[in-house]
């Protein structure tokens, strides 16, 4: 299935360190507004708190994090997510999540990018794309069922993970959810000794685009920039 594009690569490059820390206190401001600011009761704010610190972002920004989202401070949040469809070159279908304080400036950034490909109108997209939760955890015990625990948590599929590296002793799973299915599957994996590393709503293309070498190094560079712009949180992409 169409995973989110680039995620992986986001977190590995180091370069963009700076670019990074931002969207991951930007996201767990979020997190603790729009659920419980305790990460032990939201599963959201969890993952993002763990990859925070996976990314070594210092104790105090996480806890400014923490605090800004739950309303502690004197600072107001003011992100509100504005999604963008259109089509990539060669009409690769793509969905841009942007969390944003000022949707006009983030407006005209999507539209230069999109230059390149096809903006197009609400709906235009979203159709070729299914919006369900997904839950990407780790369990220590190598023999578990996947699939057993799955049903036990109430997911309605699930695929394996590769492992991390090598000599990895954990096995991994991608948990797929109906929309309002996200926190209760999350605290029942959490709940039967998964280690949750991702839990989000997510768009998941129906169907992926295939394209050439030559148009995939394109398609690519599309992306990357789109990727990398300081308002945009996801980026989601059918591309084989």
């Amino acid at each position: 299935m169409g995973a989110q594009w680039k995620q992986a690569g986001r977190v590995a490059n180091a370069t963009k360190r700076g670019a990074l820390i931002g969207k991951i206190v930007k996201e767990i401001t979020v997190a603790a507004k729009v659920g419980d600011p305790n990460p032990e009761n939201n599963p959201r704010l969890e993952a993002a708190v763990e990859m925070a610190r996976k990314n070594s972002v210092p104790r105090d920004t996480i806890d400014r994090a923490l605090k800004k989202g739950a309303g502690l401070l004197d600072e107001k949040v003011t992100y509100e997510t504005v999604l963008y469809e259109g089509f990539a070159p060669f009409k690769v279908p793509v969905i841009v999540e942007c969390l944003t304080d000022n949707k006009n400036r983030t407006a005209s950034d999507i539209r230069v990018f999109f230059k390149k490909g096809h903006l197009g109108s609400i709906g235009s997209v979203a159709w070729m794309f299914d919006h369900l939760g997904v839950v990407e955890a780790r369990h220590k015990d190598r023999t578990k069922d996947v699939e057993g625990a799955a049903i036990e948590a109430g997911a309605q599929n699930v695929e394996p993970l590769p492992a991390e590296e090598e000599g990895d002793a954990t096995v991994g799973a991608r948990f797929f959810t109906e929309l309002t299915d996200l926190n209760a599957v999350a605290k029942a994996l959490s709940a039967d000794g998964w280690s949750i590393t991702v839990s989000e709503l997510r768009y998941q293309a129906k169907n992926l685009v295939e394209v050439t070498r030559d148009q995939r190094a394109e398609v690519v560079e599309f992306l990357t920039e789109v990727d990398e712009h300081d308002d945009v949180h996801r980026v989601y992409a059918a591309l084989k």
